[in-house]
């Protein structure tokens, strides 16, 4: 099986099962806002880990940053200071315009994109720099997604993404409420060996992140809403999922950066 059939098998296993999907009265995919808006305004006023220098070096003569994924712009705003433009690409328009008023405030040049990659790539446009943060674990097809990047990038693509599928961390809760065991995969290394056949040999950091994961939410009562919605849960049992949730550690997220020059 190559490469890009594994990782597409690996996404595809993370298909929740009718039964337990059927009954679940909120989405358990759609991820609400206020993670990307927090992050963008913690990581704008204070970047962290790898991919933030390897960008600002490739940006030591200022130019064009392209945010693939962008959301609020929690990968290109902490750019700014060296970005001539930024234009960031998004499905979500709401996100996007937070994204505007962001970089109306750090006084940066900025152009947003409404779409998809690698649909949009046309009307984004080639960047002196490519961005796209934790992004490819939602790419169900990553031949072409990663070629885009590479075909729009003149100095430097850079990618960010956990060591291991987010939806890990929540294991032993599928376990616990539903008796399921969850998928492992892909990681990293997978996604590593989808550029190797692609031709590409990054360059790979990997750090761990100043602040945890649930940094993102404004309080406890956001983080078990989110957790319940993953989980396919009733809103009644609300309770129950903040419980477990208090009784276990907060996972670390240990975090991989890979760039290469196009």
């Amino acid at each position: 099986m190559s490469a890009t059939r594994r990782w597409q098998a690996q996404l595809e296993a993370w298909r929740i099962p009718e039964s337990i999907l059927a009954t679940a009265e909120d989405s358990p995919w759609v991820l609400p806002r206020h993670l990307f808006t927090r992050r963008a305004d913690m990581l704008a006023g204070h970047p962290e880990g790898a991919s933030f220098p390897a960008a600002w070096q490739a940006l030591e003569k200022p130019g064009s940053v392209l945010d693939v994924g962008a959301g609020a712009g929690a990968a290109s705003l902490p750019l700014a200071a060296r970005c001539t433009t930024i234009t960031a690409v998004d499905h979500d328009a709401t996100l996007l315009a937070g994204f505007r008023a962001r970089a109306r405030e750090l006084r940066v040049t900025a152009r947003t994109v409404e779409g998809t990659w690698p649909e949009a790539a046309a009307e984004a446009g080639p960047a002196d720099v490519v961005v796209c943060h934790h992004v490819l674990y939602n790419v169900p097809d990553p031949a072409p997604f990663v070629r885009a990047l590479t075909v729009a990038a003149r100095r430097l693509v850079v990618v960010e993404l956990a060591a291991r599928h987010p939806l890990t961390a929540l294991a032993d809760l599928w376990r616990h409420f539903h008796g399921l065991d969850r998928p492992d995969g892909p990681a990293a290394e997978d996604a590593l060996a989808v550029l190797g056949e692609l031709g590409i040999t990054p360059a790979v950091r990997r750090w761990r992140r100043e602040r945890s994961a649930s940094a993102g939410h404004p309080d406890f009562a956001a983080l078990v809403e989110v957790t319940r919605r993953r989980l396919c849960l009733p809103r009644e049992r609300a309770g129950e999922v903040a419980e477990a949730l208090r009784s276990r550690p907060v996972p670390d997220t240990d975090i991989v950066t890979l760039t290469w020059v196009p």
